[in-house]
């Protein structure tokens, strides 16, 4: 959270919201320092997750609070989310890849049950080569999506909660309550 002398109960709100979110086991949520300068009061979490491929993702989720709004907020709170995934080399160049990965947020927003306004953002897909003596894989494909959007008041668990099923959907987890075949357990 900005240090700031009186925070708006708003904010106190918005946070206390997002830091009631729980989620499934395989997503790890952290606090991490807030960028200081996009708006008066930022709080933000970090999140890494494993999918079943080992597939890695990492993101963020950054709220940002300006009691005078911002131009195109569309409100005085603003989410913004920043997700990156390794991709394994055939979904890498599916020409769906980007709408898939955004839906992943759209549904994800939708099935929370958030409500927001002024959402947009994009989706990038990467393709890096190695060469010489430098470590690592030969080739490496990621996929990042980056979004930001108004949510309508500080009721964030909702949010938050879409923002952690879009890092479990983009390393492949089965929804909650679902196994995988190759995760059974043979008794």
């Amino acid at each position: 959270m900005t240090a700031m002398t009186s925070v708006p109960d708003l904010f106190r709100e918005a946070v206390a919201a997002l830091q009631s979110v729980r989620p499934r086991p395989e997503v790890q949520l952290e606090t991490m320092r807030p960028p200081q300068r996009l708006a008066p009061w930022s709080y933000a979490v970090s999140c890494e997750v494993e999918g079943p491929a080992d597939v890695l993702a990492s993101g963020r989720l950054v709220l940002l609070h300006d009691p005078e709004g911002q131009e195109g907020w569309d409100g005085v709170l603003r989410l913004v989310m920043y997700v990156r995934a390794e991709l394994d080399r055939e979904l890498a160049t599916d020409p769906f890849l980007p709408a898939v990965g955004w839906s992943w947020l759209t549904d994800a927003l939708e099935s929370s049950g958030a409500e927001w306004t002024a959402l947009g953002g994009t989706v990038t897909e990467t393709s890096s080569a190695r060469f010489g003596d430098i470590s690592g894989p030969a080739r490496t494909d990621d996929l990042e999506l980056r979004a930001s959007w108004t949510p309508t008041d500080a009721a964030l668990r909702p949010h938050g909660q879409a923002f952690c099923q879009v890092m479990a959907s983009v390393v492949g987890l089965p929804p909650v309550g679902v196994t995988l075949f190759e995760q059974r357990q043979s008794s």
